[in-house]
């Protein structure tokens, strides 16, 4: 059941990560025109909030992304001197400091939006971009990535108590490159 819920959440998070790259894309498409038909003299303006907004969006959706994808840069000068259970449960230590943190981004990233909203807050920009149709996708990204954080952490867990280690690494551990390296 544990490694049904974490593909099942690869899945989710790769359509998302389409989905997010493909709005960089448009971004950066929008951006290179901005540029180029400024030298034109007729700029499009907004390109650099456009893109500060994308970015920030972007982040908070990939997060849970490189999650799963074991992409997260971690410095392991013990976990790789540690083999099995060792290594698992400090792997599910990291996790579990990796989940509260976000946890409490997330927390603590609402009442940013809640006030913008309250507010009807604008960028001060040429744009006066609404801040809550920024900041809600931003918000739901870090609250993605807590819940995938929580989520990956309960399967990782089921996978040690049950001493399928091999999986729990595979789940949690180190990309095979980023342990050629280490």
């Amino acid at each position: 059941m544990a490694l049904a819920i974490l593909h099942h959440l690869r899945r989710i998070n790769r359509a998302i990560a389409l989905i997010v790259g493909a709005a960089l894309m448009l971004c950066a498409g929008y951006v290179v025109a901005d540029i180029v038909l400024r030298r034109a003299g007729m700029p499009l303006r907004g390109g650099e909030d456009i893109a500060g907004y994308a970015m920030a969006i972007a982040t908070s959706w990939g997060m849970a992304y490189a999650l799963l994808e074991l992409g997260h840069v971690r410095i392991d000068i013990m976990r790789s001197r540690l083999v099995g259970r060792l290594r698992a449960m400090l792997d599910l230590v990291a996790l579990l400091a990796l989940a509260g943190t976000v946890s409490m981004i997330a927390l603590r990233a609402w009442p940013v939006l809640e006030r913008s909203i309250q507010m009807g807050s604008r960028s001060n920009s040429a744009l006066q971009t609404p801040l809550a149709w920024v900041q809600a996708p931003w918000f739901a990204g870090w609250v993605w990535f807590a819940l995938v954080a929580w989520l990956t952490f309960l399967c990782a867990l089921w996978l040690v108590l049950m001493r399928d280690d091999k999986a729990a690494e595979a789940a949690i551990g180190m990309s095979r490159e980023a342990e050629v390296h280490s």
